[in-house]
C-alpha cells in the first residue's frame, strides 16, 4: 500500500490508500473528519431488528386505535349524526382523504426541518388527543340517550356544539395519524442496513401489522359499536393510542437517526428557474460535461449524488457551466445545479405519471369503508341468531391480506420477484375483479329484495368475494407501493416517497366522492327516478356505480402500462458521501480525470 496527498478546494490534505488488491480508498486525514467516522461506527451499532419490530408493534397498536374510529364512521354518521346514505359516504370519503392528505405535511415537516424521530413524536401526540376529545364529546354530547346508534333505538337530534367538537376530533385523529404513518414506515426502514431484502421485508410487515391492529378494530370493536356502545369503543381506541405512544417513546436512545436534509422545494424549484435562464443555451451531447460537485460529497445536505438519467433532458440545462458561471466567484444556485440537484427534480417529475395512475385504485380501496359497508346494511347479517355487523365483513379483507402476504414472501418471491411496477400493475387488475363481484353481488340483492322491508334475502356471505379480491390487491398495489415510492425517491425525500402511497389514498377518496355527487346529479330525475345511490338502496343501482369504476380502472390500467414502460429508475453513486458542502466547478468528465 502507498499513500499520495493531494490539495482539495477546502485545502485540507486528501490522502488516498493503494492497496495490493487496488482497492482504492480515498479520506480526508483531519481530527474532524476521523470524527465522523467514528460517529459513523457508533450510530451502526443503534437501530436492528429489535427497534425495527417495536415500531412494527407501534403501527398495529396505532392503526387498532385509528380503525376503532373510521371503520364504522359511516354508520356513526347516519346512524347517531342523522346524516343520509350519500352524505355519510362523501363525508367519510372527504374525512378519510383528509387523514392521507396530511401523511403529506408529516413528510415535508420530517425530510426539511423535525427529523423522523420528532415528527412521529408529535403526531402521535396529536392523534392521542383527538381520539380522546372524541370519546369525550361521544359520551357527553351525542350518545343520548345510552346505547342509542344500535340500528334500533333513535339518538336525540345533536347540538351545534357537539357536532362541532365532533368534527375538531375526527380531524384531529386524521392529522395526527395521517402525519405520521409515512414517516413511521421509513423510520422503521432506517433503523435496518442498507439491505434491499430485509427493507423489502420490513415494508410487507409493516402492511401486515397495519392489518393485525385493523383486524381487532373491525371484529372486537365494531361488534360492541354495532350494539350502541360507541363511547366504550373509542376508549378503547384511546387507550391504544397511549400505548403505542409509549411503546414508541421507550427506545428513544437506541433508535438509529438520520438527519433531515432540509426544504426540497426551493431545490426543485432551482432546477427549474436555472433552466428557464438557461433556455437558449446549447445542451451538450454527452452528460458527462455537466456540471457536478468536486470530490465525494454531494451538493445536497444528506443525500447521496445521483447519476444523470435520459429522461425530461430539456432540465440538463440547469447543470450546463457557462462562461458567466465560471467567471463568478460564488455559485449561484439559482443559475447553476449539480446533475445530482436536477436529477432530484427529474426523480419527482418521473414518479409522478406513475403515482397519478395509483389513484383509481384508490377509488376502488375506499369503496371497502363506504359503499360495501352501506351495501352489507341491508342484505342479510344473520347467521342463525348471530348478527354480523357490516363493518365487520371487512375482517375478510385483513385475512386475506395475511394469506396473500404469506403466499407471497414464501411461496412466490423465493423463486419469481417480480418488480415493484409488475406487482402494482397486478394489483390493478386484483382490484378491477373486485368491483366487478361487488356490482354482481349487488344484481343479485336487488334480485331479492322484499318489498317495504330494508334488508334483501341475500345473505351479507355473498360480500366475502370483494372483500377478499381487494385485500389480495392491497398486497401487490400498496405494498409494493411502499416498496417503489421509498426506493425511487431520492435521499432528500425519502418521507415524500412513503407519503405518495397515503397521497394516492387521499385523492382517491377525494375523486369517490366527487364521484357519487356527479353520478348523482346526473342519474337522479325526481320521484321516479332516485339516481344509483339514494337513501333507500332498494330503489337504486349501485352495481353501476361499480361496474363504472371498473370501467374507468381498465382504462387507468392501460395508461399504467405505457408510464410502467417508460419509467427509467434512479441510479445513486454508492460510492458518494452524503454531504451538503459547497465546491469548484467542475464537469463530470473532469471529476473522473481527477
Amino acid at each position: 500500500m502507498y499513500e499520495r496527498e493531494s490539495a482539495t478546494n477546502l485545502g485540507v490534505a486528501e490522502v488516498v490508500e493503494v492497496h495490493d488488491d487496488q482497492s482504492v480508498v480515498s479520506h480526508t486525514s483531519n481530527d474532524s473528519d476521523l470524527q465522523k467516522k467514528m460517529m459513523k461506527k457508533e450510530e451502526k451499532k443503534k437501530g436492528g431488528w429489535t427497534n425495527a419490530i417495536i415500531l412494527l408493534a407501534n403501527q398495529g397498536l396505532a392503526t387498532l386505535a385509528f380503525f376503532g374510529v373510521g371503520v364504522n364512521l359511516v354508520l356513526f354518521l347516519t346512524r347517531v349524526m342523522g346524516q343520509g346514505n350519500a352524505e355519510a359516504a362523501n363525508n367519510v370519503s372527504k374525512w378519510t382523504g383528509t387523514v392521507y392528505m396530511f401523511s403529506l405535511v408529516g413528510a415535508f415537516l420530517s425530510d426539511s426541518y423535525w427529523g423522523r424521530y420528532l415528527t412521529c413524536t408529535i403526531f402521535q401526540v396529536i392523534f392521542v388527543i383527538g381520539v380522546g376529545l372524541l370519546s369525550f364529546v361521544s359520551w357527553f354530547f351525542l350518545i343520548k340517550p345510552r346505547g342509542c346508534g344500535d340500528g334500533n333505538l333513535v339518538c336525540n337530534p345533536t347540538s351545534s356544539l357537539g357536532v362541532a367538537i365532533f368534527y375538531l376530533s375526527v380531524y384531529l385523529v386524521a392529522f395526527g395519524y395521517g402525519g405520521h404513518q409515512p414517516t413511521l414506515a421509513t423510520f422503521g426502514a432506517d433503523q435496518l442496513d442498507d439491505d434491499q431484502n430485509s427493507k423489502a421485508a420490513f415494508f410487507s410487515y409493516f402492511y401486515f401489522a397495519l392489518n393485525v391492529g385493523a383486524l381487532f378494530s373491525n371484529t372486537i370493536l365494531v361488534y360492541f359499536e354495532d350494539k350502541g356502545l360507541w363511547t366504550e369503543g373509542f376508549l378503547v381506541s384511546l387507550g391504544s393510542a397511549i400505548v403505542a405512544l409509549v411503546a414508541f417513546l421507550a427506545p428513544t436512545k437506541q433508535y438509529r437517526y438520520v438527519k433531515p436534509c432540509g426544504n426540497p422545494l426551493p431545490r426543485v424549484a432551482q432546477v427549474f428557474v436555472a433552466t428557464a435562464r438557461k433556455w437558449s443555451v446549447v445542451r451538450p451531447g454527452n452528460p458527462q460535461e455537466l456540471y457536478e460537485l468536486e470530490g465525494p460529497e454531494s451538493a445536497i445536505k444528506g443525500s447521496r449524488k445521483i447519476f444523470h438519467s435520459s429522461k425530461f433532458v430539456f432540465l440538463d440545462r440547469a447543470a450546463v457551466i457557462t462562461e458567466s458561471d465560471r467567471n463568478e466567484t460564488r455559485s449561484n444556485a439559482w443559475r447553476l445545479c449539480s446533475v445530482t440537484q436536477v436529477e432530484e427534480a427529474k426523480c419527482v417529475m418521473k414518479l409522478l405519471p406513475i403515482w397519478l395512475c395509483t389513484i383509481i385504485y384508490s377509488v376502488i380501496f375506499t369503496q371497502m369503508a363506504s359503499l360495501f359497508v352501506e351495501q352489507g346494511d341491508v342484505m342479510d347479517a344473520f347467521i342463525g341468531k348471530f348478527h354480523i355487523p357490516a363493518a365487520s365483513m371487512s375482517v375478510f379483507d385483513i385475512l386475506s391480506v395475511f394469506l396473500s402476504t404469506g403466499l407471497y414472501r414464501h411461496v412466490i418471491f423465493p423463486y419469481v420477484r417480480p418488480t415493484e411496477l409488475m406487482r402494482m400493475g397486478i394489483g390493478l387488475i386484483i382490484g378491477i375483479m373486485a368491483m366487478v363481484a361487488a356490482g354482481l353481488t349487488e344484481i343479485q340483492r336487488l334480485k331479492q329484495i322484499v318489498p317495504g322491508q330494508k334488508e334483501s334475502e341475500l345473505s351479507i356471505l355473498w360480500q366475502i368475494p370483494q372483500y377478499v379480491l381487494v385485500g389480495a390487491s392491497e398486497v401487490f398495489m400498496y405494498v409494493g407501493q411502499l416498496e417503489f415510492f421509498s426506493g425511487q425517491a431520492p435521499d432528500g425525500l425519502k418521507n415524500l416517497g412513503s407519503s405518495l402511497c397515503m397521497a394516492s389514498m387521499a385523492l382517491g377518496n377525494y375523486v369517490s366522492s366527487l364521484m357519487v355527487n356527479i353520478v348523482m346529479a346526473i342519474t337522479k330525475r325526481g320521484e321516479h327516478s332516485p339516481g344509483w345511490i339514494p337513501e333507500n338502496l332498494n330503489e337504486g343501482h349501485m352495481d353501476r356505480f361499480y361496474f363504472l369504476i371498473a370501467t374507468l380502472a381498465a382504462i387507468d390500467f392501460v395508461v399504467y402500462l405505457i408510464f410502467a414502460k417508460w419509467y427509467q429508475p434512479i441510479s445513486h453513486d454508492e460510492d458518494s458521501i452524503k454531504g451538503g458542502s459547497g465546491g469548484n466547478l467542475k464537469t463530470v468528465s473532469e471529476l473522473e480525470q481527477v
